[in-house]
C-alpha cells in the first residue's frame, strides 16, 4: 500500500524508535509485518527492509492502528470494521487515532531532553545513549497491562506474546480481517483484548491451562473475577475511541490518580501480582514514571555499575528491603523519570540487543556450520532489526533452566554496558570497536 494512504507525524527516531519500544517487553500485542526480500519496498542492498517497509499493527476495540516509520517521520492510519465510517466522519476518527497515538506513546514528553539529562548525571548511561535512542515508556490500558504481566511470571516475551494472542483469539470475537500489506493472498484477522467479564467465569481457568498458561491460568481468572465482583456497578461508558469500557476497567484507570503507594497496594490485592508485577503496571500504564521494577537482572546492574553492595551467597533473596534499596539507588541517580531511564538501561544490557544500533554486517557462521537459508516468504509476525529479548535473562539454549530469569549463556559476540564504558577512552569509534571485538571473538571460536 502506498505511503500516501498514511497520515504523518514529524517525529525523529531519537524521540521514538518503534523497533525498540515495541520489542523490549512492554506490550505484547503489536504485530510486525515485513515484505519478502524481493518486494519492491525492500532496501537497495536487498538484505533487510527499509524503515517504511516495516509495518506495526495493534487491534483496539473498534479499529486496527497501523504504523510505519522513517528516520524523521511516523506514518499512521486506521482500519475500521464494516460498515466503514462515512466520509463525513472519517476525519474525526483519524483525529481520534492521532490523539490515541500521542497518549499511548506519551509524545508530549521530550525524550531527547531526558536522555541528555540522564547522560549528564550518569556516565554509564552516557556510554550507550546514542546506540539505544528512542526508547520511551508506553501508556497502556491498565487492564491489558495487568493481565499481560500476570503472564510474565517466570516467562519470556515469545511465550507471553503467544499467551496474550490466545486470550484474544479465544475470548474476544474478531473485529475485522484485512489483507496482508506485503504478501498477496494472505489475510490477517484481528481480535481486541477481552474485557474482564470475558475472563471471569469459573471455567476460564481450566481452559487457559489447556492453552498452555500453566499456573497463571487461575491467576488470570481469579483476578478478572475479583474485578467484576467488586466493581460491577455502573453501566459501560464509551471513550473517545468508541470504546465501551466496563466499570471494572474504568476503576483500574482511576488508579492513575492515586499516590504511587496507594495504587500499588490496590494492585497487590490481585492474585498473581507481586511487587515487581505491580511496579511494571504502575510504570507502564499508570503514569508512575519514577517506579523501577526490580528483578535479579536489574539488581545485578545496580551491583556491577552503580556501587550497590552485593549480597553474599550468589543469587540474592529479593527481600522488600533489598528491593527498596535498588529503587532508591536508581531514583537518586535519575530522578523523577527513573523508571524511564531504567528501561533504556535494561534493554541495552540484554544480550539479545547486543547488535542493536550497530551498522555492522551479519555475524559469520561458526566453523563447520553453514548459515540457514532464509525462506523467501516472510511470516506475518517476523522480528526485524533486533531479536526479541526476554523480560529477564533467558536460559541458555545449551543448559535450560526451569526459571527463565536465572542465567544467560556467556556470548563472546555480545557487548555489555561494562564493556561499552571500559572502552570509551579508545580512539576508535563505537562501531569500529564492536567490529574489532567481533572479529577477535570470531577467531577465538574457530
Amino acid at each position: 500500500m502506498a505511503l500516501n494512504a498514511f497520515k504523518t507525524i514529524p517525529l525523529p527516531i531519537p524521540q521514538l524508535s518503534l523497533a525498540a519500544v515495541l520489542k523490549c517487553g512492554q506490550s505484547f500485542r503489536w504485530t510486525t509485518l515485513t515484505p519478502t526480500l524481493d518486494d519492491s519496498d525492500a532496501s537497495p542492498t536487498g538484505t533487510e527492509p527499509s524503515p517504511t517497509a516495516v509495518e506495526y499493527r495493534i487491534c483496539l476495540k473498534d479499529r486496527v492502528v497501523c504504523l510505519r516509520q522513517s528516520p524523521d517521520t511516523l506514518y499512521y492510519r486506521s482500519i475500521y470494521p464494516d460498515p466503514q465510517p462515512p466520509s463525513s466522519t472519517l476525519h474525526r476518527f483519524d483525529a481520534e487515532t492521532l490523539e490515541w497515538l500521542k497518549d499511548y506513546f506519551q509524545l508530549k514528553i521530550d525524550l531527547v531532553s531526558l536522555y541528555k539529562e540522564w547522560a549528564a548525571k550518569d556516565s554509564v548511561f552516557a556510554g550507550f545513549q546514542d546506540r539505544f535512542e528512542g526508547i520511551r515508556i508506553l501508556r497502556q490500558d491498565p487492564w491489558e497491562n495487568l493481565v499481560s504481566f500476570i503472564c510474565s511470571s517466570n516467562n519470556n516475551i515469545s511465550r507471553i506474546t503467544k499467551m496474550v494472542q490466545n486470550l484474544c483469539m479465544h475470548y474476544s470475537p474478531p473485529l475485522l480481517s484485512d489483507p496482508h500489506p506485503f504478501i498477496p493472498g494472505e489475510t490477517l484477522t484481528y481480535h481486541p483484548f477481552p474485557p474482564p467479564s470475558a475472563l471471569a467465569p469459573s471455567g476460564v481457568g481450566l481452559r487457559l491451562r489447556s492453552l498452555g498458561f500453566g499456573y497463571r491460568a487461575d491467576y488470570i481468572q481469579r483476578t478478572a473475577q475479583m474485578l467484576v465482583d467488586e466493581h460491577r456497578s455502573g453501566t459501560p461508558k464509551s471513550t473517545s475511541l468508541r470504546d465501551t469500557a466496563e466499570a471494572s476497567e474504568l476503576w483500574l484507570r482511576q488508579l492513575r490518580k492515586m499516590k504511587t503507594s496507594d495504587a500499588r497496594d490496590e494492585l497487590l490485592k490481585f492474585v498473581g501480582v507481586g511487587r515487581k508485577v505491580a511496579d511494571c503496571i504502575l510504570l507502564m500504564s499508570m503514569d508512575k514514571k519514577e517506579v523501577v521494577p526490580v528483578d535479579t537482572h536489574v539488581y545485578q546492574i545496580a551491583v556491577k555499575h552503580y556501587g550497590l553492595k552485593s549480597a553474599t551467597g550468589g543469587k540474592p533473596n529479593m527481600t522488600p528491603k533489598l528491593y527498596e534499596q535498588v529503587n532508591a539507588k536508581f531514583f537518586s541517580i535519575w530522578g523523577d523519570y527513573a523508571g524511564w531511564a531504567h528501561t533504556v538501561l535494561f534493554t541495552a544490557d540484554l544480550k539479545s540487543f547486543s547488535s542493536y544500533g550497530l551498522n555492522t554486517p551479519p555475524s559469520q557462521p561458526l566453523a563447520g556450520k553453514s548459515p540457514k537459508k532464509k525462506s523467501k516468504t516472510t511470516a506475518a509476525t517476523l522480528d526485524i532489526g533486533i531479536p526479541t529479548p526476554p523480560l529477564t535473562p533467558g536460559p541458555s539454549p545449551l543448559k535450560r533452566s526451569r526459571e527463565s530469569d536465572k542465567f544467560e549463556e556467556e556470548d563472546p559476540m555480545s557487548m555489555s554496558i561494562s564493556q561499552l564504558c571500559e572502552e570509551t577512552s579508545d580512539s576508535l569509534s563505537l562501531a569500529d570497536r564492536v567490529k574489532k571485538r567481533r572479529r577477535r571473538s570470531y577467531h577465538l571460536l574457530q
